[in-house]
């Protein structure tokens, strides 16, 4: 199962804290979640995303970028 999160219109602290929220509510089969934030708008957001010292939560195994640059995808272990 997948799940999207979209960024736009936050700024980063807000998109930080509302990511972790989702992702801690996220269901145990949940295996991955689409992270839409954008990159013509700077790229604070999509730093945040793929930082690991930023965005931190023990459910993430890793952080794969895809063909899209506003898009990041945070693959979940149950």
């Amino acid at each position: 199962m997948e799940l999207t999160f979209d960024t736009h219109g936050m700024d980063v602290l807000t998109a930080q804290k509302a990511l972790e929220r989702f992702i801690a509510s996220a269901p145990p089969h949940c295996q991955t979640i689409r992270v839409i934030h954008g990159y013509r708008q700077g790229e604070a957001i999509k730093q945040m995303v793929t930082d690991v010292r930023q965005l931190r939560s023990r459910r993430i195994l890793r952080r794969n970028r895809t063909l899209n640059p506003g898009e990041t995808i945070l693959v979940l272990q149950p």
